[in-house]
């Protein structure tokens, strides 16, 4: 199973079973830290790590703060090995994910799974090799994607944002690009140092093609996302980076009020077919917003 295989299939398994919420009062055995943006839970012994996550997650509510004027409520568990299968029913260890709208799931422990998604670097190209290496090295020389899904917990508390506000996608493909904007628009402006730990993967997905996939269009992916997500995980995965990729084109046309303006448009309610869809965002929240769907 290829590094795309591997992480389309564990979102694909999160839409399809969930995990299982574990109330307030059951995190009362592991060890808390007092923040004022979120509750934070983590594992006894993890402290740095938890601190390290919860600094980051505090610092994008504030900057989110300062763009979108709403906050929703979350609790942020960092978890070990061991403790993994006593808080969450999601069977492998590493995802980021959540047990309900409030309560989001990370690692607290570098892992197999973080690990399987660095490809043969003997099948890559040199410039992409030099840039495998620079964005997923850890300190002793090992290669692990660590950083990257250290990244997709903020995308995951941008899922917090639009649920918990009520905001209507519009298309089942927006869900995904909103909280890729989100996370983009947070590392491009706060901490892009992280760019190629957040771009590098994606990147070499979507440069190597389409050829072999049965969906390549949004029409597609809308009109047969049940069979894509449940049958088809590579190709998912594959949309999913494209998304990615479209973030980061967005963000570098348009800027930081992209966000902020899309999060205006979302709050309509009203049903739009693709010409208006494409209409609104072109000129309410910037033209590459547009061009997800007219130049996909």
């Amino acid at each position: 199973m290829n590094s795309l295989t591997n992480i389309s299939s564990l979102v694909i398994l999160l839409l399809i079973m969930g995990s299982s919420f574990v109330g307030r009062s059951q995190f009362q055995d592991l060890d808390s830290l007092d923040t004022r943006s979120l509750k934070v839970y983590y594992s006894k012994g993890h402290k740095t790590r938890a601190t390290e996550m919860s600094s980051r997650m505090q610092e994008c509510i504030q900057f989110a703060d300062s763009l979108l004027q709403y906050r929703p409520a979350v609790s942020l568990l960092i978890l070990s090995p061991a403790d993994w299968p006593r808080f969450t029913n999601f069977p492998v260890y590493g995802m980021p994910h959540y047990s309900n709208d409030n309560t989001l799931v990370v690692a607290a422990e570098n892992n197999a799974f973080w690990k399987s998604f660095i490809p043969p670097l003997t099948e890559l190209p040199t410039e992409l090799v030099a840039k495998v290496k620079k964005a997923y090295s850890e300190k002793d020389g090992q290669l692990s994607m660590q950083p990257f899904f250290d990244l997709l917990a903020v995308h995951e508390l941008g899922h917090a944002y639009h649920r918990q506000a009520s905001l209507y996608m519009q298309r089942k493909w927006m869900g995904e690009l909103f909280c890729n904007i989100f996370l983009h628009t947070y590392i491009a402006e706060r901490q892009p140092q992280l760019l190629s730990a957040l771009t590098v993967f994606p990147n070499m997905v979507v440069a190597g093609g389409s050829k072999g996939y049965n969906f390549i269009t949004l029409d597609q992916f809308e009109s047969n996302y049940t069979e894509i997500a449940t049958k088809q995980p590579k190709n998912y995965g594959w949309y999913q980076c494209r998304l990615h990729v479209a973030a980061a084109t967005i963000y570098d046309a348009g800027g930081k009020l992209v966000l902020p303006n899309l999060w205006t448009v979302l709050q309509d309610k009203t049903n739009k077919d693709d010409q208006q869809l494409a209409n609104e965002l072109g000129t309410k929240v910037h033209a590459s917003m547009a061009d997800v769907m007219l130049k996909w």
